[in-house]
C-alpha cells in the first residue's frame, strides 16, 4: 500500500493508487498490487516517462462487494525528448487474500 494511503476499498480506487505508485516510481506498491499469477519477473515503473494525468473512462463492477472489476482508462505522459504520449488500457482487476490486485489489462 502506498505510505499514508488506506487500503484501497474498490477497482477504480486501486488503478489511481496504482497510477500514483507510477508518478512515483514505487515499484514495490506495484509489484505488491498485481495478481500473483500475473505478476511479471520485474514489475517496476518504466524510466524516463513523466506521468501527466489520468483520466477514468469506464468502470464495470470493482465495488467494495464485487470480486471482479474493469476499469477503462487513459493515462498521459511525456517521454524523456519531451514527446507526448498516452496509454488506453481497460484493466482487469480480481480479489485476492481480500485485496483488490490488477489481473492484466487490454491496450487500446
Amino acid at each position: 500500500m502506498l505510505a499514508g494511503t488506506a487500503e484501497p476499498a474498490t477497482a477504480e480506487d486501486l488503478m489511481r493508487s496504482r497510477y500514483s505508485a507510477f508518478v512515483l516510481g514505487d515499484d514495490a506498491y506495484l509489484a505488491a498490487s498485481w495478481h500473483s499469477t500475473t505478476r511479471p519477473a520485474d514489475a517496476s515503473a518504466p524510466t524516463g516517462i513523466q506521468w501527466r494525468r489520468l483520466r477514468i473512462r469506464d468502470t464495470v463492477g470493482g465495488g467494495p462487494d464485487d470480486a471482479t472489476g474493469e476499469v477503462e482508462f487513459i493515462a498521459h505522459f511525456r517521454t524523456a525528448d519531451g514527446s507526448r504520449d498516452f496509454l488506453h488500457e481497460r484493466s482487469r482487476f480480481a480479489r485476492e487474500n481480500g485485496r483488490w490486485v490488477y489481473v492484466d489489462g487490454e491496450l487500446f
